[in-house]
């Protein structure tokens, strides 16, 4: 069977990016017998610029019928003032797409590479070995909420809401996953929240661990508050393995981790909507890179396609089951900078095409 793809591009340096992947997942593929139906669509901007919609029906069918989906950054300030009637998800062609494909847990990657130690803000031996994962859920608490507003008082200040509420049963399927990941790796678990303040954080708190104690007493759980979380991947950010955050702590922590890699454009994530215990996602799942759509060097060849890459690699590990052909991506990655080559964000002067094409060299050098 194929492994059917959806390749959306997004805007900004989206489609370089993507592009760059689908040219190492087309040797890594071929290299393990893995045959790959893929398709192309547009998304957010693009597809407002040419269909005035931010995701069409067409595409959410095809998203639904796919196996996976590699996904470029999307946005723009030619785009940011258009409001579409309906819910948060309706103003983002990214943000509809996770919600249709109900695709809450977000793994997003991050770890120090030795070569960049000197890109980063911490001495070498403070960061050095650093590997985390830290888990975002997605499609719920306040991105999502829907009792959100602006209002103007009697007395003419205005006054912005937004509610940040999660169900027990939201919680629970995203610690599965979350924990699932730990077992994958060194099964230590630490989950953030602001329990002594808010009553999300509290319920976040008793369900991460009721998840943990009943169904897996194999992994070790630590609760840390979101702010001390922070303080301490500043300090220590050696100390975790994988990190269990809601929407918003999310969003906050996984950037912040981007620290120990030297440049966001180094980070991956994979968005899941499952992930059994003895093997592969079942559902649609979307590969992406942490970083923005950065319009300011779009079309320039300049961005760093390693985030959009590694991402590709996690589509092959999570989605097709080939873990060690991922490994081998990072590893080519890795032998790259090792060997020279770094785009402007790392400290280098190579392109966006040459650093693709010389992580494709050492793929098939290994």
């Amino acid at each position: 069977m194929a492994l059917k793809v959806l390749a959306l591009g997004g805007d900004g340096i989206g489609p370089e990016v993507v592009d760059a992947s689908l040219k190492v997942l087309e040797v890594a593929s071929a290299s393990i017998g893995l045959a790959v139906d893929l398709s192309e669509d547009l998304l957010h901007g693009a597809a407002w610029d040419r269909y005035g919609t931010f995701i069409r029906p067409q595409t959410l069918d095809m998203a639904r019928h796919s196996d996976a989906l590699l996904v470029g950054a999307v946005g723009g300030p030619q785009w940011d003032h258009i409001v579409i009637s309906g819910g948060p998800e309706e103003q983002d062609g990214l943000m509809k797409l996770r919600h249709e494909l109900d695709v809450f847990a977000s793994i997003r990657h991050a770890r120090s590479w030795e070569v960049l130690l000197d890109q980063t803000p911490f001495s070498p031996g403070r960061v050095r070995g650093a590997d985390m994962v830290v888990m975002r859920e997605l499609c719920g608490g306040a991105m999502f909420a829907r009792t959100r507003g602006m209002e103007i008082r009697a007395n003419g200040s205005r006054r912005g809401y937004d509610l940040n509420e999660y169900s027990s049963e939201e919680i629970a399927r995203f610690a599965r996953i979350g924990f699932e990941v730990a077992r994958r790796r060194k099964g230590q678990v630490v989950s953030v929240d602001k329990s002594n303040v808010f009553m999300a954080g509290k319920l976040w708190r008793e369900v991460v661990g009721e998840v943990a104690n009943s169904e897996f007493p194999d992994v070790e759980l630590t609760h840390l508050y979101s702010d001390f979380a922070s303080y301490r991947m500043c300090c220590h950010p050696t100390s975790f393995d994988v990190i269990l955050a809601d929407n918003l702590f999310g969003d906050l922590l996984s950037d912040q981790a981007g620290a120990i890699a030297g440049s966001l454009g180094m980070l991956a994530s994979a968005s899941l909507p499952d992930l059994p215990g003895d093997g592969c996602v079942q559902g649609t799942a979307i590969y992406e890179p942490v970083h923005g759509s950065a319009p300011d060097i779009a079309g320039q060849g300049t961005a760093n396609p390693i985030g959009m890459i590694l991402s590709m690699a996690m589509m092959l590990q999570y989605s097709a089951g080939a873990v060690s052909c991922a490994k081998k991506i990072e590893a080519a990655v890795e032998a790259a900078l090792n060997a020279g080559f770094a785009t402007q964000d790392i400290g280098g002067r190579q392109g966006t095409g040459e650093m693709t094409d010389a992580i494709i060299r050492q793929f098939r050098s290994l």
